[in-house]
């Protein structure tokens, strides 16, 4: 947060819709004060199979915003309809292998797209070159001032491409995490989208 994120963007996998288990809302309550006290934003992206059963328990841990994905959601504006009214802000998911056409009446609910550019479930993956159009489509479909938020492989060596496709938010994991300095990198990538 000292390095300028404003945005923490915390990933929930359930061993079922992804392979790998990750946090749940215990770990987004421990986080959320730090992150709201920097003057963050707690941005959970719900990778699980059966989202509608937990979005009260994440937006009362903390989480300001909230992503499903439209694969793992039937009843999609309904579920986006539930985060708004907890008080959090709600975003859509779509994973590589999902066209971007799906977005088309979402976009009408929900505040934000998160567009994946790997398969969920595991960081450190590398970006998917094929899914820059997916970004440039999702980017024409969306209402003015609604974001469009990217995660999967960015890093310094693509985040201005992904820029120019139409995303504003993005989420940079191993790059950052994983470099010697991570404040440093955190920063020179702000400086590359700025």
């Amino acid at each position: 947060m000292s390095a300028g994120a404003r945005f923490v963007h915390l990933d929930v996998m359930d061993g079922h819709f992804v392979p790998n288990i990750t946090i749940g809302p215990a770990v987004v309550g421990a986080l959320a004060p730090q992150v709201h006290e920097a003057g963050g934003v707690v941005d959970v992206h719900l990778m699980i199979e059966d989202p509608d059963a937990h979005l009260e328990q994440f937006v009362e841990a903390g989480a300001d915003a909230l992503s499903v994905h439209v694969e793992a959601c039937p009843h999609l504006h309904r579920t986006l309809g539930e985060i708004r009214a907890l008080g959090a802000s709600p975003g859509v998911a779509i994973n590589p292998g999902t066209a971007a056409s799906v977005l088309t009446e979402a976009v009408k609910f929900a505040d934000y797209v998160l567009v994946m550019t790997v398969n969920p479930g595991f960081g450190g993956q590398l970006f998917i070159p094929e899914v820059l159009d997916k970004i440039t489509q999702a980017r024409e479909m969306l209402p003015e001032g609604k974001a469009l938020e990217v995660d999967g492989g960015i890093g310094s060596g693509n985040i201005q491409e992904i820029l120019g496709a139409g995303a504003n938010w993005f989420v940079a994991g191993s790059a950052v995490f994983g470099a010697d300095d991570p404040g440093s990198e955190l920063q020179h990538l702000r400086e590359l989208v700025a």
